[in-house]
């Protein structure tokens, strides 16, 4: 039990986000590319969202990591989302999103998060919306 405890806290993943609001206005693309820039360090790094999403969210560049703690990953059903699909996410909101990061997602294995600050939590929505927007589907 301790060690899933310290699993989850390990491998606390970011569910997908959208742009954060405020801070950056209307035009203000600097910015934005600021947080997102921001955001991908946090995503790869203190977040540890790379665990259990992949490098730069790609599920297919696993990190490096300790084998048992690969295989409980390996093992969570769901599996964690691939954030550069955006048909396939269930959160759909930034409320929801802050919501699963802050306090955990029921009925996944994704673990709430405190550590970050509410600026790192609003740099890595705004990540995360760019790994969605790289995901899409151009017409």
């Amino acid at each position: 039990m301790v060690r899933l405890l310290v699993l989850g806290a390990a491998v606390l993943c970011f569910a997908s986000a959208q742009p954060a609001s405020g801070g950056a206005g209307p035009g203000s693309t600097e910015r934005a590319a600021g947080q997102a820039q921001a955001g991908k360090a946090v995503f790869n790094g203190k977040g540890v969202c790379f665990y259990c999403h992949g490098v730069d969210g790609r599920r297919d560049r696993l990190p490096r990591i300790e084998a048992d703690t690969a295989a409980l990953i390996a093992q969570l059903n769901p599996p964690p989302a691939d954030l550069r699909v955006p048909s396939r996410l269930r959160l759909k909101t930034d409320r929801e999103r802050t919501s699963a990061i802050r306090n955990g997602h029921p009925g996944t294995g994704m673990f709430p998060d405190t550590r970050i600050t509410d600026q790192e939590l609003a740099d890595t929505l705004a990540y995360l919306a760019v790994l969605r927007q790289e995901g899409t589907p151009t017409p």
